[in-house]
């Protein structure tokens, strides 16, 4: 049986050839007290949570990177987390919530406001478009709402009716693709 900090190095040896099942190893032994440390230096079981989603996008993007020359497998994969969450705490406004409140008078006009008619505008010979176009619905819109009308990640999760880690993934997702098109 492995130890501990060799079942991570090869998680994520794993990850870096592209295998999901150790990225899902990892989640699965460290996931718990990764929030854990997230929420100690956040304060918030809600972002922490959020830091630790996206640290395993960051993980599984850079598992590549990791050397053991260089350190523990649990060092680097923890380091991900306190530094992302350190970040958010520098850079508080970005990770602020919208309250409950507010969130409820969003839902209530969300239909009203969304910026549907703004892809229609689009020229029709733009490669925008074109790109925009590629996308599903739901990415199309919260990008829109994001980029054209100003909306926060947590006012479009509230108008979507939405979790807010599932409105910030379809825009990173759609912001991918939409690079990806236009170049």
């Amino acid at each position: 049986m492995l130890d501990p900090q060799q079942m991570l190095a090869g998680a994520l040896s794993a990850c870096a050839r592209g295998d999901k099942a150790g990225l899902r190893l990892i989640f699965d032994s460290e996931g718990p007290r990764l929030v854990a440390v997230a929420q100690r230096i956040l304060r918030r079981y809600d972002l922490a949570e959020e830091i630790v989603q996206d640290a395993f996008i960051q993980i599984w993007n850079k598992a590549s990177h990791y050397s053991p020359d260089r350190g523990s497998a649990r060092g680097w994969i923890y380091a991900i987390v306190r530094n992302r969450a350190l970040n958010a705490l520098r850079d508080g406004k970005r990770w602020e919530l919208t309250d409950a409140e507010t969130l409820e008078r969003l839902q209530d006009d969300a239909q009203e406001t969304l910026p549907t008619d703004l892809f229609d505008e689009l020229d029709r010979e733009s490669s925008l478009r074109r790109c925009l176009g590629q996308l599903d619905e739901t990415k199309r819109r919260s990008i829109l709402m994001a980029y054209v009308s100003g909306y926060t990640h947590g006012e479009i999760a509230g108008r979507l009716k939405v979790p807010l880690g599932t409105a910030k993934a379809w825009i990173k997702r759609g912001l991918a693709s939409l690079r990806e098109c236009m170049s």
